[in-house]
């Protein structure tokens, strides 16, 4: 019984030794990134500004009536919740803490999650890559570079079977949930940035 001990003890011991470094490598990507400057401000207020001028690009919705259609925002993410500030009582509870890594993360999911649909949109005349997508990169390479998504296969084949008024109908509603989207983004950087959350 006690030559298992002497076995488990060392077995254990290197368990528990690991077991945060685990923890502590699985957070460290959003640590890693630094802190929301002004820079990711202007960048997230950049692309706001994009999305929302990019909503009125006739050559986009061309017999579509954009502002009339729905809005199609990203459910897999938890942004707008784990980005409210502290002591607010928009959800209708009040919320004591701020946690800014999981708000980070979020948002860089959400980063990802928009910035994959736009890379697989048809676009000719470059109204996306020129505008929205210019931008939306800029606020990832310099405030959420590890949201940089690699593979763009498996949307661009599930873009591929839409009809054109389908693709552009679907465009309208996501970009319009995008902007909606980038709002949340745009208070939880500001927000991040001025310290009001350590306080």
């Amino acid at each position: 019984m006690a030559l298992v001990k002497l076995y488990l003890s060392p077995a254990l011991l290197l368990l528990v030794l690991t077991c945060p470094l685990w923890q502590v490598s699985q957070s460290m990507s959003v640590i890693s990134k630094g802190p929301m400057t002004d820079s990711c401000v202007f960048y997230a207020r950049t692309l706001l500004k994009n999305i929302t001028e990019t909503l009125t690009q006739e050559n986009l919705f061309h017999g579509i009536d954009c502002p009339k259609q729905g809005v199609k925002l990203n459910t897999e993410t938890d942004t707008v919740s784990v980005c409210s500030p502290k002591e607010s009582k928009c959800s209708g509870t009040l919320k004591s803490e701020f946690d800014q890594e999981s708000c980070l993360t979020n948002i860089g999911e959400d980063l990802r999650h928009y910035y994959k649909f736009l890379a697989a949109q048809w676009d000719p005349e470059s109204l996306l890559g020129q505008t929205v997508l210019l931008r939306l990169r800029d606020l990832m390479e310099n405030c959420f570079k590890w949201s940089l998504p690699t593979d763009l296969s498996s949307e661009e084949a599930a873009a591929a079977h839409e009809s054109d008024f389908d693709k552009r109908l679907s465009l309208c509603k996501v970009l319009k949930g995008f902007q909606v989207r980038t709002i949340t983004i745009n208070r939880a950087i500001s927000y991040i940035n001025s310290g009001e959350h350590t306080k």
